[in-house]
Formats: C-alpha cells, sequence, structure tokens
C-alpha cells in the first residue's frame, strides 16, 4: 500500500496534489486548521481529514515511515507538532513545490507565473488546450468552472501548472515554456527586499527550457530570449486587435500571433483583464500548437476561476462580483477593468486586507488604488500564517484613503450594507471574505 500524508491540504495547490495521489491509487489523508468548501470535497472523493495539529489524530497506517510520504506547505508554522513528528521519525518529508517539479518532470510543462493573473491565465491555458488541442493536464492555483476542479487529467503530455513565486516555489520548476504576466514585488517578509524579488523571477525565467513569453513592461535582466505579449501593443508578438465592448462587460476581439489572426474570438468571461489574460494563454498553447476553430470555442466557452473576477450579480440594475485581489497592483488592474466595463457607474469595493507584513509593506499603495473608487469598505486583516504585528491594522489603510470610506467588522458588515445605497458592489482579498458572498449577493 502507498500512503501520503498532507500537512495543510486544504490549500488550493495541496488539494490538487492529493486529488492527484487518490486518483493514482494511493491512500491519502492529512491536517487543515479549518473545515471549508474544499475540504469537504476532499473528504466527500474518501480523503481523510482531521483539523487539530494533533499526532494522535494521524491514522496508523501513516506512522510507518517506509510505507508513507509527508508533504507539507511552507505555509504552516515550523512549530508544527504533526511536521515535527514527522522529521523526527525518519520519513520523507517533501515541500508542495517539490512533489510538483518531480511530477512535472515527465511531462511538457506549461508554467504561468507572475504576482497577478497566474491562476486566471493557467486554467485559461489548462482549457485551451482540452478543447482547442485536445488533450491536457493541470494543476492550478483555483477551482476552474469549466472542469469544476483545480486539478486536471487528460491525455497527452502537455501539464499547465500555476508557477508560484511564495517561498521560491517555483524555482523547483524547469518548464518547457513560461508566461510571466507580472513581476511587482510582493511576499517581502519572504524575500526581504524589491531586488532580491526579481532576482529570483529572473532565476526562474532562466529555468525555461525553450519559450518565455513576457508580459511587456515586465522589467526582468534574464538571458533568456523572451518573446512577447500585451493587451492591444501591436509591437509585441501576441495582441489583441478589434476590442469591442459587449453587454454584461464581455469583450469580442482578434488575436494576433507571430504565425496568423484568430479572428472574431468573444471571451465567455467578462473584464478587460481576462481579454489580456487570454491572450498570454493562447501564447503559451501556441508552443505545442491548436486547432484554429476549436480554440475560438475554447476562449468562448470560457466560465472562468472561482474567485476571479467572479459575478454573483450582473445585470443592468446592479453589479456584484468577486476576486482574490489583495495586492495594491492587482486591486488597481480589477478597478480599471470594472471602470472600463461600467463607465460613469458608482464603484463600492469592500477589502479584506491579507497579511500583517503585505499591510505594512504596501499600505501606501493600498491607500492610493483605493482611493479610486467611490466607496471603500475595509474590514479587519485576515492574518493566514501569520501573528499580529505592534501597529499594523486595517486602519492603517483606512487613514490613508480620500474616498467615502467605512471600516466595520467582518460581523457587522452586513447590517452596514443594508443601509447603504449601492450600484456596483465588489468585495476584494485573499482570506476568506469570500464566506459573505451569498450573503451580500441576497442583500444586494
Amino acid at each position: 500500500m502507498k500512503n501520503i500524508y498532507f500537512i495543510g491540504i486544504g490549500g488550493i495547490g495541496m488539494s490538487a496534489l492529493a486529488r492527484y495521489f487518490r486518483h493514482e491509487g494511493w491512500s491519502v489523508a492529512g491536517y487543515d486548521r479549518t473545515p471549508t468548501p474544499l475540504t469537504h470535497h476532499l473528504e466527500e472523493e474518501g480523503i481523510t481529514i482531521h483539523y487539530l495539529d494533533n499526532v494522535a489524530l494521524i491514522p496508523e497506517i501513516y506512522k510507518n515511515p517506509a510505507t508513507t510520504k509527508v508533504v507539507y506547505t511552507p505555509a504552516v508554522a515550523k512549530e508544527h507538532s504533526e511536521l515535527n513528528y514527522f522529521i523526527e521519525n525518519g520519513f520523507e518529508v517533501l515541500k508542495r513545490s517539490r512533489v510538483l517539479g518531480l511530477l512535472s518532470r515527465d511531462k511538457w510543462t506549461m508554467a504561468v507565473a507572475g504576482t497577478h493573473g497566474k491562476t486566471s491565465t493557467s486554467t485559461m491555458v489548462a482549457w485551451f488546450n482540452h478543447i482547442g488541442a485536445g488533450e491536457g493536464s493541470a494543476f492550478l492555483g483555483g477551482v476552474s468552472k469549466n472542469f469544476g476542479t483545480n486539478m486536471v487529467l487528460g491525455r497527452g503530455d502537455r501539464l499547465a501548472v500555476e508557477a508560484d513565486e511564495f517561498d521560491r516555489s517555483f524555482l523547483q520548476l524547469t518548464p518547457q515554456a513560461a508566461v510571466i504576466t507580472a513581476a511587482d514585488p510582493d511576499h517581502l517578509d519572504i524575500y526581504g527586499t524589491a531586488e532580491e524579488f526579481l532576482a529570483t523571477f529572473n532565476q526562474f525565467a532562466d529555468q525555461v527550457t525553450d519559450t518565455l513569453i513576457v508580459k511587456k513592461g515586465v522589467s526582468l535582466t534574464t538571458k533568456h530570449k523572451c518573446l512577447t505579449y500585451s493587451l492591444d501593443d501591436p509591437h509585441t508578438d501576441f495582441y489583441a486587435r478589434n476590442i469591442r465592448l459587449e453587454d454584461g462587460g464581455h469583450y469580442s476581439f482578434d488575436i494576433v500571433t507571430p504565425c496568423d489572426t484568430i479572428e472574431c474570438c468573444r471571451l465567455g468571461v467578462p473584464g478587460l483583464t481576462n481579454v489580456e489574460n487570454c491572450v498570454a494563454a493562447v501564447a503559451l498553447v501556441a508552443q505545442r500548437g491548436y486547432d484554429k476553430e476549436r480554440l475560438k470555442e475554447a476562449i468562448g466557452t470560457f466560465r472562468g476561476v472561482a474567485r476571479r473576477f467572479d459575478f454573483h450579480i450582473n445585470t443592468p440594475q446592479k453589479v456584484y462580483m468577486d476576486d482574490y485581489a489583495h495586492h495594491p497592483e492587482e486591486l488597481r488592474a480589477m478597478i480599471s477593468s470594472v471602470r472600463k466595463m461600467f463607465p460613469g457607474r458608482h464603484l463600492t469595493v469592500i477589502f479584506q486586507p491579507h497579511l500583517y507584513t503585505r499591510t505594512r509593506d504596501f499600505q501606501d499603495g493600498f491607500g492610493e488604488v483605493l482611493s479610486l473608487v467611490d466607496r471603500t469598505i475595509i474590514i479587519p486583516i485576515y492574518p493566514a500564517r501569520e501573528l499580529p504585528i505592534e501597529g499594523v491594522t486595517s486602519e492603517v489603510i483606512f487613514d490613508k484613503l480620500r474616498c467615502e470610506r467605512h471600516i466595520v467588522a467582518k460581523e457587522d458588515l452586513l447590517e452596514l450594507l443594508k443601509r447603504l445605497d449601492t450600484d456596483i458592489v465588489v468585495t476584494a482579498g485573499a482570506g476568506d471574505i469570500d464566506a459573505l458572498c451569498a450573503d451580500v449577493a441576497k442583500i444586494l
């Protein structure tokens, strides 16, 4: 019997690996801190999970180092008792990124890296491979609405992966082709400086064995020869032209590549940011080829990713969407897209900051970009893996806002919304604000 135990199994990347090994016939179990819809789905699929860090709760079959491998996420604290039990008792203990790197070795890997847009883009790559080329597998950083999962098993050797820069995880990959969507400094608690952050992106770029595709304007000093893409710049190798806004924020456009033009595309999800992501995805899929008409079908039937430009209400009278944006530049791109989709409308953004360190390091940027909307509502910081930092609260962002502003406890948000006159509303953040989406939609 082959056993594998996941510490932090509820993470989006960890759960994809857990599903893969379950499919391959391994016995799978794990720990996570809190139950979520994702962990419930894993349990429904036959995976045993518990939610207290307690060695006694580890099933006995996973306590033999000769038959059990252990995978952990670096988001787990170093003092975690289960992790230390496995380390101290001679188990093979691997980081999630290391396992993904090993699994990708026998595949023709298409990686999407970048501080913004990588989940949507890599999910497009997976769908475009599936429909436009009739093959491909994927490990994704979000739940695809087309596939209904974050892990795809398909025929052929194509593998789409999200290359995560957190904890330098993407350095475990040596993809044949890769897209870099952005390299705005983030995770400075890990990297220390913006210079080190960019140096690591250059290192990843140098590991690409064949084709590197970079968004125009991304500042890299890699020695790797790059193709470029953009939303609509004809001086890049891949771009969109004849972009036309249609009802509900959808766009139609042509995609120009070095080899041909794919005319009259209509992307199945709204937003100008998604058009740019679509160009990047087509550029990556083009490195292995596609059927032109089937690719147009894939673009038109793409349904998006949960929590990425995720519309809960989209009517002429009211719009409500949820988005994972948690970095100032992600928020800027999201706000810009919404403004272009719905010109002249009143925009309210409800923001949950993610991590004390990110709030501390980018508070000025958050204050600037969240002042671009008509009304900002701030709720407390979602700490994730971090302990509080003295003097760092949501108030440091709130104090910098130059628009109508409110700050409330999470449990008081719904009552505040009942009192406000709203038009376009967006909830944003990488924490647990999405748990409120159904209630927010009901009120609106």
